[in-house]
């Protein structure tokens, strides 16, 4: 009896479902298709190089469930787009990616179309150096067709890339003189030497350079006003023993474009990526480089923004870099081994770890120059500044080179950290000096110990502690200072006669501001 009873209960439940189904008829579509906007924009790529993953979002707001008959872009398969229709790729062949049948879309339900472009700019046009290319992407046909535009600009470029054995897949690595031997060394570094007829940039197409650029013994790179670089990641330059780069860079008239300066950057040209540190590699002053010259540079989104090592001895400073910027360094800004080099006018903001050290010693000289750091990303471990002149080479055995010199004149050391400079010393030599600078260190534990002894005249003199810099903006790297600025008026007479005009080419008052800029008083939003 029991099992009779659940027997009928489930036939009525089945009966009764069965007459409340509704079935899914799918019902041709009016055009009356809705979108998240009317115009995708893919940015800007470099021919022949894959862009970013865009989305379409498209909405059936009836309460029919729809089919949509055709999905496809107006120029079909010669297309320099692709789509993925909410996960399929549509028909097989030439046509995959660019025509899509029978798409159904339930009522009041939304579908996603993802669209990607790698696009040959010699195709499109032998003489221009960018060219904006569009498509359309068309629903249906007829009375009801809608459609969505495509735009991208397309940039040529010189590409600099390594040799790949198409049999192996195995990419050509670097080979020179590692340890100092005379012996060239083979290195995991992916990358070539220079040719004689790349060792001159211009400003008349963007560089986009894979792997490490070598710059080998007798040779010089020299990258010319208004010069772009941008960088693949684990892609950089190299300047080995005897080697030399010099970066000819001008002021701009215009400080939003640079349009003089020479900026190296990452590949990635979408918004997204316009402030990602951490991009690319870095530029790598090797030992034995010299006469290396920067000026009028942006530097932005690498993993150490510049790379010296050695040659603290050499007659001439390893490197002078003047008028530049470097930003959003995911490790350093710029880092010193046992080095030599002059700034003037240089910012350095928003490092990962310290926007300039200074380690195994060295001989370093910087005036009028901002070393700031207001890194929100993660926790960094070290301050603005840090000097040391050690270096370990095992687990308990370390390196020690004299620190010969290192002085900071009318200079802005600054950060969203306390205290913003470490100095650390294990040797006898350990030359360092602050004069005329704005400098945060508030930390009674140290104050008025060791290297902190502020009083001591040998290595502080007429600094300023603590007092806000008024950055107009230090997390977009907006280094200007402000009317209000702590810095104002405290430079010394001396330094600011060495550089008396600022970095944008503004004479520096009488007595001068600290820092790479001279104050201004900021427009009111």
């Amino acid at each position: 009896m029991k099992r009779l009873l659940s027997f009928f209960i489930c036939l009525v439940v089945l009966l009764f479902w069965s007459s409340c189904r509704k079935d899914f008829d799918f019902s041709p579509s009016t055009g009356s298709l809705e979108f998240a906007k009317d115009t995708v924009y893919l940015d800007t790529v470099f021919t022949n190089i894959g862009s970013s993953t865009y989305n379409l979002k498209v909405y059936n707001r009836s309460d029919d469930d729809i089919v949509i008959p055709t999905i496809q872009l107006e120029n079909g398969v010669n297309s320099f787009y692709r789509m993925n229709v909410d996960g399929t790729t549509g028909l097989e062949g030439a046509q995959e990616g660019k025509f899509f049948e029978d798409v159904e879309l339930l009522a009041n339900d939304s579908l996603f179309i993802f669209i990607e472009t790698t696009i040959d700019i010699e195709i499109l046009s032998a003489s221009d150096i960018q060219f904006l290319y569009t498509d359309r992407i068309l629903f249906d046909s007829g009375n009801n067709q809608q459609d969505v535009d495509l735009v991208t600009l397309v940039k040529d470029a010189v590409f600099i890339y390594p040799a790949r054995d198409e049999t192996t897949g195995i990419i050509e690595t670097l080979t020179f003189d590692v340890d100092g031997d005379g012996d060239d060394d083979e290195t995991t570094l992916q990358g070539r030497f220079l040719e004689n007829d790349e060792l001159t940039f211009t400003n008349e197409k963007p560089y986009v350079i894979y792997g490490y650029a070598g710059v080998d013994d007798g040779q010089t790179l020299t990258m010319e006003a208004g010069t772009r670089v941008h960088f693949h990641a684990d892609s950089g330059i190299i300047v080995t023993d005897g080697g030399s780069l010099n970066i000819n860079g001008e002021l701009s008239t215009d400080q939003v474009v640079l349009e003089n300066e020479v900026i190296l950057s990452g590949d990635r040209l979408e918004p997204l990526f316009e402030d990602v540190p951490g991009q690319w590699g870095t530029i790598w002053l090797f030992n034995g480089s010299e006469n290396n010259t920067i000026n009028y540079t942006t530097i932005k989104n690498a993993t150490i923004g510049i790379l010296s090592e050695g040659d603290q001895n050499a007659p001439n400073d390893k490197l002078t870099i003047t008028n530049s910027q470097v930003y959003n360094s995911s490790g350093f800004g710029i880092l010193g081994r046992a080095t030599s080099i002059t700034a003037e006018n240089v910012v350095i903001n928003n490092s990962g770890q310290s926007s300039f050290a200074g380690t195994l010693g060295g001989k370093y000289n910087f005036t009028h120059c901002t070393i700031a750091n207001y890194w929100n990303s993660s926790f960094r471990q070290f301050p603005a500044l840090l000097l040391n002149d050690f270096t370990f080479v095992e687990e308990d055995a370390i390196v020690i080179n004299d620190l010969t010199e290192a002085n900071f004149n009318n200079c802005i050391i600054y950060g969203n950290d306390n205290p913003e400079f470490l100095l650390e010393n294990e040797g006898a030599v350990f030359n360092f000096k602050f004069t005329n600078c704005l400098l945060r260190f508030d930390n009674d534990n140290l104050s008025g110990t060791g290297n902190y002894e502020f009083n001591n005249t040998t290595f502080y003199e007429s600094n300023v502690f603590n007092q806000d810099p008024d950055f107009e903006d230090p997390f977009e790297n907006l280094m200007r200072i402000g009317a209000d600025s702590g810095a104002n008026g405290i430079g010394n007479a001396t330094f600011t006669s060495q550089v008396p005009f600022d970095i944008l080419n503004v004479a520096r008052a009488n007595p001068s501001d600290a820092g790479t800029y001279e104050s201004v008083v900021f427009e009111e939003d």
